[in-house]
């Protein structure tokens, strides 16, 4: 049975988790065997379930207990269900983007970077992208545009920050992630690991040698590692020097660059097209069916 709880007042401790911990108080990122994250709206939480995530608590508008919310509630079984009235829920910020809907998470554990580049063909690696908007669009741009994973250098802003989610709309429960291990400098001994386990690396920039993202010898490539910079400086220098390929996208109207979202969309379309998609959709199944054992077992 569903633990309903009514709350009247937004000071209620109950809400602490939902309206006054910081992005870095939920993440712990130093435990994560204690870490938390906050899932909003209905579709985010079911893909959130979907991938094996396990849930704290609910905050939802009342209204929604008995409708959309009645399915997601009895998957998550008897944990604590808060909910209040509208009024007392837009007290908190951005509650309107939430679909009337919160659901409190542990974060599941991350694993390591072999296990992302085991199997893969296409990998997205981000260097130092640290506004959540542009990492929950690139995450679901990587997700629906044949990436079959993302490594993000310890610069990165999470993944699992709130509005990283809500921007992905859920894909980060959708595909392969984890970060670069801290222990490998980057890009010098990253770059290493990568060469080790046969990925050729496209760093997206602009320079005098670079070349067109239909290249032929980049898109025949077997295994690629597309490597995308942080917003407004855009990738190191070092790690330029240090990739197998400079690539740029062409561009009209005298515009010379993208944002980095948008530009990794561009890229993963491009060089992900000549991936077989049955055999990217068989490695995706099998990855989220052994994420759910290492959570619950």
């Amino acid at each position: 049975m569903p633990n309903i709880i009514e709350i009247t007042d937004f000071a209620a401790p109950e809400l602490d988790i939902y309206a006054r911990l910081t992005e870095g108080q939920l993440l712990k990122r130093h435990e994560p065997d204690k870490g938390v994250f906050i899932a909003e709206s209905p579709k985010v939480i079911e893909r959130a379930l979907d991938a094996g995530c396990v849930p704290i608590s609910m905050l939802m508008e009342k209204k929604h207990v008995e409708s959309q919310a009645r399915e997601i509630i009895q998957r998550c079984g008897e944990i604590p269900v808060y909910a209040a009235e509208f009024d007392v829920l837009t007290q908190l910020t951005g509650f309107h983007l939430t679909r009337g809907m919160l659901c409190a998470m542990y974060r599941p554990p991350l694993p390591g970077p072999e296990e992302i580049c085991e199997g893969a063909r296409r990998i997205a690696v981000l260097e130092n992208v640290m506004n959540p908007t542009n990492v929950g669009a690139i995450f679901r741009s990587a997700a629906a545009l044949n990436m079959d994973g993302v490594l993000l250098t310890s610069a990165c802003s999470n993944p699992l920050y709130r509005r990283a989610v809500r921007v992905s709309m859920g894909t980060v429960f959708q595909i392969p992630w984890t970060f670069l291990d801290s222990r490998l400098s980057w890009p010098q001994e990253g770059g290493g690991f990568l060469r080790e386990l046969g990925f050729a690396t496209a760093a997206m920039a602009l320079n005098d040698d670079s070349v067109s993202i239909d290249d032929s010898g980049l898109m025949s490539e077997e295994k690629l590692a597309i490597i995308l910079g942080t917003e407004g400086d855009g990738l190191a220098a070092g790690t330029i020097a240090g990739c197998d390929y400079t690539v740029r996208i062409p561009m009209s109207h005298g515009v010379d660059s993208l944002n980095v979202a948008a530009a990794s969309a561009v890229a993963f379309w491009q060089l992900g097209r000549s991936l077989p998609c049955d055999k990217m959709r068989r490695r995706r199944k099998i990855w989220l069916i052994i994420h759910r054992k290492n959570i619950f077992f």
